[in-house]
């Protein structure tokens, strides 16, 4: 098998959860893109890239308590694994060995 590789939401996506922790849920994880990346997400597509990272063993789930703003219905709580953390931070480290190879660019 070769080396597992993961597109550019999802790198995303499993970013949000590494970084919002127990409050990453699927709202949660579209409002603070939207937020902090200026950028606009479908909340369906938050939940396919979830699942697809959960079936990865990137993260895994479990359902937290009700509550009176969602009329009872309980959050999906989504918390980042081992395997997950290596593969953010193998693509962290790629990322920045290839930044090294930009050269530095006067601006006039």
């Amino acid at each position: 098998m070769g080396k597992e590789y993961l597109g550019e939401f999802e790198e995303l996506i499993l970013t949000m959860v590494a970084a919002l922790q127990e409050d990453a849920y699927g709202a949660a994880i579209a409002l603070d893109i939207e937020e902090k990346l200026k950028r606009e997400v479908n909340l369906s597509a938050v939940h396919v890239t979830l699942y697809r990272l959960e079936d990865k063993g990137y993260i895994k789930s479990a359902l937290g308590g009700g509550t009176k703003e969602r009329g009872g219905r309980r959050k999906r709580i989504y918390t980042i694994t081992s395997a997950g953390m290596a593969i953010l931070r193998g693509m962290k480290e790629a990322r920045i060995d290839l930044w090294k190879l930009v050269p530095q660019l006067k601006m006039s």
